[in-house]
């Protein structure tokens, strides 16, 4: 299985997808279509009915998700699919801690461990309670991955000494979306966090064309993309499987 330190050997274009929008089999397609474009990393998205972290267009990707009638099992039942056709190919999950708890701690774990998963992304995990949902995830081999955004400066230290497989740092304040420009002072934030971890760092948020990931590649050690490949979802519905694979190719190239 391919790990962390492989992913980020090189510049790495990260990809997110809302699992179940238009429908689970729709997802299973551009999932195939962004590892054919050369994709590092896939964060997954399990839909969820209050997801404060994301702006209008991944909020209406859980909601048709939701309306397409997706649970969770069908999610990981997805991934089992997808791992006959690509054994070793890096997954994670992303979704709120309500679902996860839900489920139960080692229920979801031992799952995502099954399917071969390497770890989860909880946008509204509190940093007190990230030991609680991190010690059962290292019983599964599963990572929880820290956010780190221009809100958390005072607390980098604690964030990132305690960082598992990547650091995912926010680019700006606010929710999920296509920005046109990002103002943070990005390259201070990744020297700070540097003090802290070698863990890579990948910076998420906003960044929707390629000179965005090339830039955020010359600051860290690579870049996350959500919004702009669900908005071609949005649009193209089950024919965006070749939009997605024309978008994610142009990113990936980004990166080299």
């Amino acid at each position: 299985m391919t790990n962390f330190n492989e992913i980020f050997s090189k510049k790495a274009f990260i990809g997110f997808i809302t699992a179940g929008d238009p429908d689970i089999y729709s997802t299973e397609e551009f999932i195939y279509s962004m590892i054919e474009a050369g994709v590092k990393l896939i964060e997954i998205g399990i839909p969820f009915s209050d997801p404060i972290a994301e702006g209008k267009t991944i909020f209406n990707a859980d909601m048709r998700a939701l309306a397409s009638g997706t649970t969770t099992d069908m999610v990981f039942d997805m991934v089992k699919r997808i791992r006959n056709k690509y054994p070793d190919y890096p997954f994670v999950f992303m979704t709120y801690l309500n679902p996860v708890f839900s489920y139960g701690y080692d229920r979801f774990f031992s799952k995502a461990m099954d399917v071969g998963a390497l770890g989860i992304i909880i946008p509204d995990l509190p940093y007190e309670e990230h030991d609680e949902v991190s010690s059962v995830a290292k019983k599964y081999n599963q990572v929880v991955i820290s956010m780190i955004a221009p809100t958390s400066l005072d607390r980098i230290n604690k964030i990132a000494s305690k960082s598992e497989g990547f650091i995912y740092l926010v680019s700006s304040l606010g929710v999920t979306g296509v920005r046109s420009e990002i103002k943070t002072d990005l390259s201070s934030i990744v020297k700070e966090i540097r003090k802290y971890t070698n863990n890579p760092i990948a910076i998420g948020f906003g960044i929707s064309n390629p000179d965005a990931v090339k830039k955020m590649c010359t600051i860290a050690d690579g870049a996350i993309v959500g919004s702009a490949i669900v908005s071609l979802v949005e649009k193209y519905g089950k024919d965006a499987k070749k939009p997605i694979y024309d978008f994610c190719k142009e990113m990936v190239e980004a990166t080299l």
